[in-house]
């Protein structure tokens, strides 16, 4: 009897053949006497469209939202330039991976695809499509290499054991599915309507927007502030000048300019006085070893040009070349059963280095814990070393290998020396201190060939006398923070949840266990997803590049500002959600219980926001000459006119509904008529007076009438208040 092994892509099912010796190639599968290996093409299956369910979803009106369907079902994906249409390819391969399950020599299926949440997914769904009844069995491995797959092989799980990695991403799918579904849907009908414009709603798209947003804003209204300093330069007994800072009560900043300038004055051809030195021995470490959103922020910020999106591409190339380990993680260190593993690859790394001498493998804690590995280990290179692999993906292989390597070198020493000097003036009461350092022992620095930019001081002792040759009052501005460029915003997304930590924790034990502040932080997205994210932000217009820099749009503005459900804004209740989803997978959360909080979040937003009438002040629309102006629109601010029957704002077109009826029934039950004067009067001091009112018993009185908006509503209704 034989087993279907099936891989996340077809580079992935011929490293597993050839590491089984299976040679013989087939349409869409690899055939061997034991197994047969077939592939999918990442997600072959998708969720239902909203039509699917109903065929009155076809066209968005807003009395159809929101829309929860009570079961969740998968289709074979639509094409990519079609999506009325089936994808051929993967309805042809889902039909070969049928076939070779079905057939009576197969009695197993093992699922070989990436060991990660949406891994874990593009298979599950398929045997969730197919109602597979065969034994089902999980190959996870970190790297593709044929020891790797040899072993993994020999050490299978069941696939029923990974059923909470399978809730986390059913459960991520079905969530990004209804928030889409839903609020870009009531967005677009809401705000891009006049435009033809669709506004793209996300669960991480949305905070992420907002990050930058902030920035942008920061920046924006930072207010510009000057100090001052005074700089000495001294000259030693060798003749070697350097320079030296003025503090007074540990600092060296000065508000006072004139105060410091004074002092400069009297410092001409004084002396000062070595009154201490300190010099610290001090240890360097390299950087630890790559998580995926370290090594984008590290080759975007090396490289011109490069994106997160296109780092891991090129990362996911390599790995399925089997020349690195898998991209996707969120761990620098790697677990310590992989110390015999990570030994062979350093011994095969070294050879003919020109510092192999100085390369040897120790285990130490910041290379090897595995208390702090998240489901998958450091990228590191793999034993196979890399041939014919393009430019770009020997950036990113030289970036890992090197950082992979350093990890094993001496580490880098120097020595800080900190100068403190002293002068004979009863005007400066401060002291000058040199700050400098001197490297000592290269060590990892050689491998990137890392030249220090430290400033070295000369030999002195202390009470030593140093001639002031120069003294000067420079002027310091401070700058605004910089816009965020993808390095920034990677590592912001990742470690934002720690600034919530503190803050919460007297929420421990809180009823509301599920949007409790959850203790060990939080990030926004996962590694696999952050690159997407921002090159979504770009696809659909509301963030842009100006260099390195990434900028909010007008459009991407406006959606922060108006957005009217502001927990997807909100950096914190966002990254519960995506821990929440990482819980799901420890076992910690049901999914149930995690759709049930999105299911009502959806409900209530798509009431907030088809209630929203703040994007109508967005638009100006100018009246024509010939038309009298009655009055401002209270909603959106455009004009009120008069028509046929009745006062309405001249903005009705872009969805504005104020309007004042002639033939208002409230009014008339009064006896009074609603006229043009009486609108003039209410628009400008927001209510309007009448006498002579008769109540419904007969009784003559006078009142203010307000007409106001009815938030739960939408509409807007009269209120009097009465005139004594």
């Amino acid at each position: 009897m034989k087993k279907v092994i099936i891989a996340e892509k077809p580079s992935v099912a011929k490293n597993i053949a050839d590491a089984m010796g299976i040679k013989q190639r087939r349409e869409g599968y690899f055939d061997g006497e034991d197994y047969l290996v077939t592939w999918a093409f990442g997600h072959l299956l998708q969720l239902y469209d909203a039509k699917d369910y109903d065929e009155n979803m076809k066209g968005w009106r807003m009395e159809k939202f929101p829309f929860i369907p009570s079961d969740f079902k998968y289709k074979i994906k639509s094409d990519n330039l079609n999506r009325n249409v089936i994808d051929k390819g993967a309805e042809k391969q889902i039909n070969i991976i049928k076939y070779l399950i079905d057939r009576e020599d197969v009695d197993g299926v093992i699922s070989a695809t990436d060991y990660d949440r949406e891994g874990q997914v593009i298979s599950d769904e398929l045997f969730i499509h197919f109602h597979i009844k065969k034994p089902i069995y999980r190959l996870l491995l970190n790297e593709w290499t044929e020891d790797e797959v040899k072993k993994g092989m020999s050490n299978l799980k069941l696939n029923s054991e990974m059923q909470p990695l399978q809730d986390a991403g059913i459960g991520r799918q079905i969530a990004d599915w209804v928030i889409g579904i839903n609020l870009t849907s009531v967005a677009t009908l809401r705000y891009g309507a006049s435009e033809k414009k669709i506004i793209n709603i996300g669960r991480v798209l949305l905070p992420t927007l907002k990050i930058i947003y902030d920035r942008d804003k920061e920046i924006e209204n930072f207010q510009s502030s000057s100090y001052h300093k005074l700089i000495i330069k001294v000259k030693s007994k060798d003749n070697i000048e350097f320079e030296s800072l003025y503090y007074e009560n540990n600092s060296e900043q000065f508000t006072d300019k004139e105060y410091l300038e004074e002092i400069s004055g009297d410092l001409v051809n004084k002396r000062s006085v070595v009154v201490d030195k300190e010099v610290e021995k001090k240890r360097e470490y390299p950087g630890p070893l790559f998580n995926l959103s370290n090594l984008q922020g590290y080759i975007t910020s090396k490289y011109k040009g490069w994106t997160s999106d296109k780092v891991l591409k090129v990362a996911q190339s390599l790995y399925e070349k089997k020349y690195i380990t898998y991209p996707r993680t969120a761990s620098v260190v790697l677990d310590e059963s992989l110390e015999d593993r990570a030994r062979k690859v350093l011994e095969n790394l070294k050879k003919g280095l020109p510092y192999e001498s100085q390369v040897e493998f120790i285990k130490n804690k910041r290379v090897f814990d595995s208390s702090k590995v998240e489901s998958h280990s450091a990228i590191i290179p793999t034993y196979v070393i890399p041939k014919g692999i393009s430019l770009e993906e020997e950036h990113v292989y030289n970036a890992i290998k090197n950082r992979f390597i350093m990890q094993f070198m001496p580490v880098a020493e120097f020595e800080e020396t900190k100068i403190t000097l002293k002068v004979n003036d009863e005007k400066c009461s401060g002291e000058f201190i040199s700050k400098g350092r001197v490297e000592v022992i290269r060590g990892w620095r050689v491998v990137e060939k890392i030249e220090t930019k430290d400033t070295i001081l000369p030999l002195v002792e202390k009470g030593e006398n140093l001639d002031i040759t120069d003294s000067k009052v420079n002027t310091v501005t401070k700058k605004p923070p910089k816009h965020h460029t993808e390095k920034t915003l990677l590592r912001f997304m990742e470690t934002c949840g720690k600034g919530f930590k503190e803050d919460k924790e007297d929420d421990e034990n809180s009823s509301d266990e599920m949007m409790q502040a959850i203790l060990s932080g939080f990030s926004i997205g996962t590694p696999a997803t952050r690159a997407e994210t921002i090159k979504r932000l770009k696809d659909i217009g509301y963030i842009q590049s100006k260099g390195k820099n990434l900028i909010t749009t007008e459009l991407g503005r406006t959606i922060v500002e108006i957005f009217p459900a502001k927990e997807l804004l909100d950096l914190e209740y966002t990254g519960k959600l995506e821990k929440t989803l990482s819980d799901i997978e420890k076992g910690k959360f049901m999914k149930s219980d995690f759709l049930n909080l999105i299911f009502d979040f959806i409900k209530a937003s798509v009431e907030k926001i088809k209630k929203d009438d703040s994007i109508l002040s967005k638009f100006k629309i100018e009246p024509p000459k010939e038309i009298e102006i009655i009055g401002k629109c209270p909603v959106c601010e455009n004009a009120v006119i008069e028509s046929e029957k009745g006062f309405g704002c001249i903005n009705w077109k872009n969805g504005c509904k104020f309007t004042i009826w002639k033939s208002d029934k409230y009014i008339s039950s009064f006896g009074k008529v609603v006229s043009k004067e009486m609108v003039k009067l209410l628009l400008q001091n927001g209510k309007v007076g009448f006498r002579n009112l008769k109540s419904k018993n007969g009784k003559i009185f006078s009142a203010y009438f307000r007409y106001e908006k009815n938030e739960e509503s939408g509409y807007f209704n009269w209120k009097i208040e009465f005139i004594n």
